[in-house]
C-alpha cells in the first residue's frame, strides 16, 4: 500500500479572495503545503503583506488583481498566472460574498450583486482555469460553498441560493472533466471565525444560537476548512471528484 501523499511541492496554486479572511489562511496554507501560490484580490495592494509573509516563510507567492465579476479579467489573471509559473494545477474559488436579507426585503441589487460574485465569478473563474488544466491533462478545482448551500438558513435566501447553485455546478463540471484529468470539489463550512465573523460570533447570544446546532460543540476556524482544502487539492484526493465536503461539526446532520 502507498501512504498517502497530503503536498503540494511544487504545484501552482490560485486563490481568489485572497486579500483576507479564509482565502488569506488558505493561500498561507497551500504555501506551506509546498505549492507556489497566485493571491488573487480586487487591489494587489490589499495582498503585499501576505506575499511578504508568504515568501518570509521561505513559499513563493505572486499578487494577481482579479474582481471575478470581470470575465475579461479572470482569463487574463489565470493566464498571467501560467505564464508567471509554468502551470496552473489548482484553483481554489474563495471569493464570495455574504449578506443577511429577510426575503421580502431583498432587492434585485442585492440578488445580482451577489448571483455575480457567488455563481457567476465562480464559474467564469471554473471555465479559464479549467481550459488550462484540461490542456495541461490535471489539475484540481476547489470551489467554497457553505452548509447555506446544503441545507436552509433563514435570512440567508440569496447566499443559500448562490451556494446551491456551486453545489450542482461543481457536480456537473465534475462530470464533465474528470475523465481529462481534472477534478472538481466544493467545500462547505459552518460559520468559521475569522476578523469578518468576529462581531458577530462575538456576541453571547449570537454565538449561543450558532453553537446550539453544532454538535461538535465549537465554531470553526481556518485552518479546519484548509485542511479539507489541501485533501482535495494534493494526491491523497485524487479519486474525489463532484463531492460537497462539508466542515460544519455536524450542523446538517440535523
Amino acid at each position: 500500500m502507498e501512504q498517502p501523499d497530503f503536498r503540494l511541492d511544487g504545484e501552482v496554486a490560485m486563490v481568489t479572495g485572497a486579500s483576507k479572511g479564509i482565502g488569506r489562511d488558505l493561500a498561507k496554507a497551500l504555501a506551506g503545503a509546498g505549492a507556489h501560490v497566485a493571491v488573487a484580490a480586487r487591489s494587489t495592494a490589499d495582498l503585499s503583506s501576505l506575499v511578504e509573509e508568504i515568501e518570509a516563510q521561505g513559499g513563493s507567492a505572486l499578487a494577481v488583481e482579479l474582481d471575478v465579476r470581470d470575465v475579461a479579467q479572470v482569463q487574463a489573471a489565470t493566464a498571467r498566472v501560467r505564464t508567471h509559473f509554468g502551470s496552473l494545477d489548482v484553483l481554489v474559488n474563495n471569493a464570495g460574498l455574504g449578506a443577511n436579507h429577510p426575503a421580502e426585503e431583498i432587492t434585485e441589487a442585492d440578488w445580482d450583486e451577489m448571483m455575480a460574485v457567488n455563481l457567476r465569478g465562480l464559474f467564469f473563474c471554473c471555465q479559464a482555469a479549467g481550459r488550462i488544466m484540461l490542456e495541461q491533462g490535471r489539475g484540481r478545482i476547489v470551489n467554497m460553498s457553505s452548509q447555506a448551500g446544503v441545507v436552509g438558513i433563514r435570512d440567508h435566501a440569496v447566499y443559500s441560493a448562490s451556494k446551491g447553485g456551486v453545489n450542482l455546478l461543481t457536480k456537473v463540471l465534475a462530470l464533465e472533466w474528470s475523465d481529462r484529468g481534472v477534478t472538481v470539489n466544493a467545500v462547505a463550512p459552518t460559520f468559521i471565525y475569522t476578523p469578518g465573523t468576529a462581531e458577530r460570533l462575538d456576541q453571547p447570544d449570537y454565538l449561543q444560537d450558532v453553537l446550539a446546532r453544532l454538535p461538535i460543540g465549537r465554531v470553526g476556524t481556518t485552518t479546519d476548512v484548509a485542511a479539507a482544502v489541501i485533501y482535495l487539492a494534493s494526491p491523497a484526493g485524487a479519486m474525489v471528484s463532484g463531492h460537497v465536503l462539508l466542515v460544519d461539526g455536524g450542523w446538517t446532520a440535523q
